[in-house]
């Protein structure tokens, strides 16, 4: 397989997005893997930006009772 279709391959997978709340009480959706995530102020904004992001996949979507947190990762 050569490189381009593994990239596309990756890519369409359905990805697992956790949902939960932080310490500070905001909701936080997350890829599991930690690539992408976002904080909002409702689960039901936390909800719609998880499944935009795994392609509309509800059973990908992993509700969590334990606290999460979204890092922030500088460049630099």
């Amino acid at each position: 397989m050569t490189p381009l279709l593994e990239s596309a391959s990756r890519s369409s997978a359905t990805r697992i997005i956790l949902v939960g709340r932080n310490r500070a009480g905001y909701w936080v959706a997350l890829e599991q893997g930690g690539f992408f995530g976002g904080l909002f102020v409702n689960r039901a904004h936390a909800m719609k930006y998880a499944l935009l992001k795994n392609g509309g996949h509800p059973e990908s979507i992993i509700e969590v009772t334990r606290e999460i947190e979204l890092e922030f990762c500088s460049s630099s």
